[in-house]
């Protein structure tokens, strides 16, 4: 793994080629190991770790370090972000990209800087309109059940074609539910607990949560034609 992250065209495309964008956090190197792995051989190599808990940068360190000898095709990025001191600790840790739950425009360009993909979170037409002036590739809308739904995406989408849009909460790793996303324009969508079940995770079952995680790439990718 690089020093500093790829460049951010690359992990957008990346992102929006697998569909489905595990998001998790453990405090155990093994178990996000083996959450990371299974990820991966399911075909979601893009995986955002949220920043939670004590001593998470030093975990995330750790990751990245092992990533880089024995899973290198990993694009492993920090969620959770709401603060540029913050995110510039996990860029110096080899994040590969930012999101947020909401905007922070010190984030995107501290972001810009490092030619890093940036995802601010973003619950408005203005708020999306503010993270295009800042550069933002591609924003989170997030709660996205919350703010509208894919009601809402198809919405933005008609005036505002060019946005990339990602939610997180309230998409099901269910064919229903991706294609009501993915009709309205998203370009991946991001999942938690309902893609990485804590049962699975409790159990260290890697090969049924890949079985698990891949169900939904498929659905993602079939519904999307």
């Amino acid at each position: 793994m690089p020093a500093y992250p790829a460049d951010r065209l690359t992990v957008v495309a990346a992102l929006e080629a697998q569909g489905i964008c595990p998001v998790f956090y453990h405090p155990e190197p093994e178990a996000c190991l083996g959450i990371i792995r299974a990820a991966a051989r399911a075909g979601a190599r893009v995986i955002e770790f949220t920043d939670r808990g004590d001593h998470a940068a030093d975990l995330f360190a750790e990751l990245t370090k092992t990533l880089s000898r024995t899973d290198p095709e990993v694009i492993l990025g920090i969620g959770s972000i709401v603060d540029p001191g913050t995110a510039a600790l996990y860029l110096s840790r080899g994040a590969r990209f930012v999101v947020s739950p909401c905007g922070v425009e010190a984030v995107a360009k501290l972001c810009n800087r490092k030619r890093v993909a940036y995802m601010p979170g973003c619950g408005s037409v203005t708020e999306i309109s503010q993270a295009h002036e800042w550069g933002c590739d591609v924003v989170k809308l997030f709660p996205g059940a919350q703010v509208g739904g894919p009601a809402f995406v198809k919405a933005v989408m008609g005036p505002m074609p060019w946005t990339k849009i990602m939610p997180t909460g309230g998409v099901e790793p269910e064919e229903a539910s991706l294609k009501a996303w993915f009709d309205a324009g998203i370009i991946a969508a991001g999942m938690g607990s309902r893609l990485i079940p804590d049962k699975l995770v409790a159990e260290a079952d890697w090969d049924a949560l890949e079985a698990h995680i891949g169900r939904a790439v498929g659905l993602a990718r079939s519904v999307r034609g």
